[in-house]
């Protein structure tokens, strides 16, 4: 039964995010079922070793009670995993893991947070708890009853039969007979790796990663000489030009997917594009908000499991912008207006080197707490202006929205103001647009105005993409990135080139003409390269010029002309070897330096 269950499950998964799945086979479903398998063993080991275990005791019918309760909560506690993912996939595009599950980072809003997602979906406990009454109506009630046989048959016939079903069990476990037990990333041999989340299950990936902090391991693809020859993240610059002293104001938008650009949501932001140096190809370093600042802010990709800023490297000694510009005589600082300690934000504040954190507890002004999550948008952001006023220029600051968040709360004022769109987060990525209109127009009546520098970006892309363009491993990760300077009205146009978050810091330290040695992974939009790197669901996604190159680490398994080939349908591996070749010589050398620095904490030029 427990089988049928984790395939109800999977069709469930299915249903809620159909429209992030084409093309599906059976070859899919038929490796949904191994990992299930997999996952079903791990979980039930101990009631395999308790209920074959050579005894007397186990013929007792309250032992027997005992163990059939304690096997159902604890398959149900992980079956029940499987409807978290079920709306949460469509904001991460992956299966949870157990920090996700345990909401690492998020402890203060986790309460009002889980309030508010069963209100609004309200139809998933009601079909967890027909799932869970079926599931113990199905559960049989066991009587063993002791035979008589000889004593030493009996035993020797119970001690075979408790080593071949244990050792079958384990077998199931690690997933058959192959030399490693199965992993997450095994999920891309069953089809199309955008299918990989339909084939694993989350109590799978839960327990890959239940007491595990993320360790990283050195590939070894290369010698360090022909390493640092392919790709080498320690840049110095050495301007020609007089450093500007510009202020610097960077604005991460919640969920501002570039899907959500240029639809009749963000007339704001729009305007602001006409005016400012945009990048049509702008792309995010990952899929959630936690992964975007350190991208954003340090040149540092998310190309682990977890982030950075939960994971055991979390202390490693960073040179980003806050230390970079610090030391060239900037105040810095950074605002979000959670909960103070959401995501582990001021966390990482301290790490990075800023001057100062400003959350919810340092907020001063009217009443605005959305109720749940914390300062509605146009509140914060003008209290945001108001202290940027104060400090002393020059100043790098950088502030994080929050309204365009799960639940999407506006002010009851402005119900029924902004466009409802075709999602449920249009609405507020509307009233965030407008929020950042009023920011701009009280910024633009300051003294420092003219002197700043805007850097505007999104964390990530936001869940339910209505445009299959939106859909593929390229498209999901598709952001805003502008530079607005509006002391210099000649700077703007649109570039095609390929950016991500982590090129923002380099770019403007080239902007700044700030001398200095730093390690990015990343690189100025200035530079004749053209390269962006994500990772997701175990897979490293790598874009150079026109091409996307899909690599597990291994070896590559996907190469499409995305800018030709839209909607990814005709996979070139087979027929562009060259090209291949070359791009997963790049990728392997980008993800060695990358674990070799994070591993070795090596983030810093001395």
């Amino acid at each position: 039964m427990i089988v049928i269950i984790y395939q109800l499950c999977r069709l469930l998964f299915l249903f809620f995010n159909r429209n992030a799945f084409n093309g599906l086979t059976l070859k899919t479903f038929l490796g949904g079922l191994h990992f299930d398998l997999s996952a079903i063993a791990y979980i039930n080991i101990i009631f395999a070793i308790l209920h074959f275990i050579p005894g007397k005791f186990k013929y007792k019918s309250g032992y027997q009670k005992g163990l059939k309760i304690a096997f159902y909560v604890v398959n149900l506690v992980f079956i029940l995993t499987n409807f978290v993912d079920f709306e949460y996939y469509k904001f991460t595009g992956r299966r949870s893991s157990f920090g996700m599950i345990t909401a690492s980072g998020m402890e203060n809003e986790i309460g009002g947070l889980i309030l508010s997602f069963l209100t609004e979906f309200w139809f998933l406990p009601v079909i967890a708890l027909v799932l869970a009454f079926a599931f113990w109506k199905t559960i049989p009630n066991i009587k063993l009853v002791f035979s008589e046989e000889k004593v030493n048959y009996l035993v020797v016939k119970q001690i075979g039969l408790f080593l071949f079903l244990i050792g079958f069990v384990f077998l199931l476990g690690r997933g058959g007979f192959q030399k490693k037990p199965l992993k997450v990333v095994d999920a891309v041999n069953y089809g199309s790796i955008s299918h990989s989340a339909l084939v694993l299950n989350t109590p799978f990936c839960i327990l890959k990663t239940i007491g595990k902090k993320e360790t990283l391991e050195s590939p070894k693809y290369f010698a360090e000489a022909e390493l640092n020859s392919i790709f080498n993240p320690v840049v110095a610059t050495n301007p020609s030009e007089r450093q500007t002293k510009q202020n610097v104001v960077v604005i991460i938008l919640e969920s501002f997917g570039r899907e959500n650009i240029q639809r009749g949501q963000t007339p704001f932001l729009d305007s602001l594009i006409t005016k400012s140096l945009f990048f049509e190809n702008g792309f995010a370093n990952g899929k959630l908000s936690i992964d975007a600042v350190p991208s954003t802010l340090s040149s540092i990709p998310s190309l682990m499991s977890s982030s950075l800023i939960t994971s055991s490297y979390s202390i490693n000694e960073i040179y980003g912008l806050p230390k970079i510009l610090k030391d060239n005589g900037y105040n810095t600082s950074f605002f979000h207006g959670a909960f103070n300690g959401s995501q582990n934000f001021d966390q990482y504040c301290k790490v990075a080197g800023f001057d100062t954190y400003y959350g919810k507890n340092e907020y001063d002004g009217p009443e605005a707490f959305d109720g749940k999550w914390g300062i509605f948008d146009e509140e914060f952001f003008q209290f945001y202006c108001r202290k940027m006023s104060s400090f002393k220029q020059p100043f790098f600051t950088s502030i994080f929205s929050i309204s365009s968040h799960n639940p999407y709360k506006i002010p009851e004022k402005y119900k029924g103001k902004f466009p409802k769109g075709t999602t449920k987060i249009q609405e507020s990525i509307a009233y965030s647009d407008y929020a950042l209109k009023q920011f701009f127009k009280t910024a633009s009546q300051q003294d420092w105005f003219q002197n700043t520098i805007f850097v505007i970006t999104a964390d990530h892309t936001s869940s339910e993409p209505t445009e299959e363009k939106f859909k593929t491993n390229v498209g999901k990760f598709r952001i805003p990135i502008l530079f607005y300077n509006p002391g210099n009205p000649t700077f703007g146009g649109i570039s095609y080139r390929n950016v991500q978050q982590i090129d923002i810091m380099p770019s403007l330290i080239d902007l700044l003409h700030i001398k200095t040695n730093m390690i990015t992974f990343g690189k100025s939009y200035q530079s004749e390269k053209d390269f962006v790197v994500y990772y997701l669901d175990n897979i490293y996604h790598y874009i150079q010029g026109d091409y996307y190159l899909a690599f597990d680490g291994k070896k590559a398994l996907a190469l499409y002309n995305f800018k030709n080939d839209e909607l990814m349908k005709t996979n070139l591996i087979s027929t562009e070897k060259e090209k291949a070749a070359t791009m997963e010589r790049f990728i392997k050398a980008y993800v060695q330096s990358f674990n070799e620095r994070i591993i070795n904490n090596q983030l810093t030029v001395h």
